[in-house]
């Protein structure tokens, strides 16, 4: 894990990393470089970072367990969920299913309001994160509900990869109406109950304000804002500690239903690459069949992996935000795909 910090912090623009491992049963965790140039103030236990898509898993598991309990079909079609007629969510006389939302294939757009896309499209810009802001100032759930009206859905659903974060939103209105709550509390209560996280939130308060990781977007060297909060938080505004991550990583090993469910392969796009419920299912020689999400926001990226084959799940993060940040975390996690490989090569 040390070297996989240091590989990692050797890269330009990344100064601080956290990373969780547990390995067999047992959990690891490390903290390494300073948050913020110069100050001398490295992440700990109690930093809450932003975990951006990874966030998309817990909605994934969240339906997993609606669908075990009987309250919902991956058949299902998302209308049957929404306040209002929407005749626009379907293609080719077919409706968009709830099937289709968590494997990325209903065709839907990545984002609401529509011209985040474009801000998108241009990541690194300096101006990006302000223009994210100004996008969602005054952005909430009902006006999600009339961008909706006006999504037009191209192409066969089911069929090709084209990822949505507004599909995430959408999945995460459908368990609101299934199980009666907010989704923030359906999911803080469930994860308290099944994996004992009590540190795991989509809103922070002003009490817990101190904690959360500053970051850097891109080479700017200033500070930056961070993610806006998006009309339900499911697509990636998550915010969760290391040790929190950890009895995450755990879960995700176990054979809880709820995650056996989610971890079934529903779209396949190529033999080593198929999704479950959000999760990337990526097969190798190396890792077997794992799994696999990559989180970003504009002062923060992060991967989790989960490993059945060694009983191993990885979650690092950094607090910066770049077009190579995520190429630097895969590279420096080899320091650690590799010492397990060798590890269980001479069990």
């Amino acid at each position: 894990m040390r070297q996989t910090a240091t590989t990692l912090l050797q890269s330009p623009l990344l100064h601080a990393t956290s990373i969780a491992v547990v390995y067999r049963g047992k959990e690891f965790m490390l903290h390494q470089g300073e948050m913020e140039t110069g100050k001398a103030n490295p992440p700990d236990d109690t930093t809450l970072y932003e975990i951006g898509s990874v966030s998309k898993t817990f909605a994934g598991l969240l339906l997993a367990n609606a669908v075990l309990d009987g309250k919902a079909a991956l058949d299902d079609p998302i209308q049957q969920y929404l306040p209002a007629a929407y005749p626009n969510l379907q293609s080719q006389g077919q409706p968009i299913r709830l099937r289709h939302l968590i494997t990325h294939t209903s065709n839907m757009p990545g984002m609401l309001p529509l011209q985040v896309n474009t801000v998108l499209k241009d990541f690194t810009a300096h101006a990006t994160p302000a223009k994210l802001n100004a996008a969602y100032a005054n952005y909430g759930q009902r006006q999600f509900w009339q961008d909706l009206h006006t999504v037009s859905i191209k192409g066969p659903l089911g069929k090709d990869y084209a990822y949505s974060s507004a599909g995430t939103e959408l999945v995460a209105h459908a368990l609101e109406t299934i199980y009666g709550l907010p989704y923030e509390a359906l999911l803080t209560q469930w994860l308290a109950r099944e994996a004992g996280m009590q540190d795991t939130r989509l809103s922070i308060t002003a009490k817990d304000a101190g904690r959360l990781a500053p970051g850097y977007h891109s080479d700017n060297p200033a500070v930056t804002t961070p993610m806006p909060q998006l009309p339900w938080g499911a697509a990636g505004n998550l915010k969760s500690t290391m040790p929190d991550m950890a009895k995450y990583l755990r879960l995700q090993l176990s054979t809880h239903p709820a995650v056996v469910e989610s971890h079934k392969p529903l779209a396949r796009f190529q033999d080593d690459f198929s999704i479950g419920y959000f999760w990337n299912i990526g097969s190798n020689r190396q890792l077997g069949t794992h799994y696999v999400h990559h989180g970003g926001v504009p002062r923060a990226q992060s991967y989790a992996y989960v490993v059945p084959t060694y009983q191993l799940g990885v979650f690092i993060i950094t607090n910066q935000s770049g077009d190579a940040t995520a190429g630097a975390m895969e590279s420096a996690l080899a320091h650690i795909f590799d010492t397990v490989e060798a590890m269980e090569g001479a069990r």
